[in-house]
């Protein structure tokens, strides 16, 4: 017969719930990654296609200084720190091509550091 202390009880009612969340997480596959590059002026790739209502995880880096990414449809904003990636979550919920830019001014040419979303049906 299992014999449970109340220390034992306390002991399985901590763990048992964190060793279900840690399984369940490993579990779930790991979103896709779209990989943005930034540098004076430009992001690479600076045209992007995704599917609606498939979320994504942004990965951005910059190649040489501090970049801004600005997304307004969207609401998204980041920083872009060089030697740093900044992971954005972004689910595209609507059809269409949205912009993106630089909004951390990096010398001449940043009014042309732009970039384009286009999501299309699922």
């Amino acid at each position: 017969m299992l014999h449970m202390t109340r220390r034992s009880a306390l002991l399985a009612g901590l763990l048992l719930p964190a060793g279900a969340a840690l399984f369940k997480a490993m579990a779930q596959p790991a979103l896709p990654e779209i990989r943005i590059a930034a540098k004076k002026f430009e992001y690479t790739p600076n045209k992007i296609t995704l599917k609606k209502d498939q979320p994504v995880v942004l990965v951005l880096t910059s190649e040489d200084r501090i970049h801004g990414f600005k997304m307004p449809d969207y609401g998204l904003r980041a920083d872009i720190l060089p030697g740093q990636e900044t992971r954005v979550p972004f689910t595209p919920t609507k059809e269409g091509t949205v912009g993106f830019f630089c909004d951390v001014f990096c010398g001449g040419g940043h009014e042309d550091m732009e970039g384009t979303i286009t999501v299309e049906g699922a």
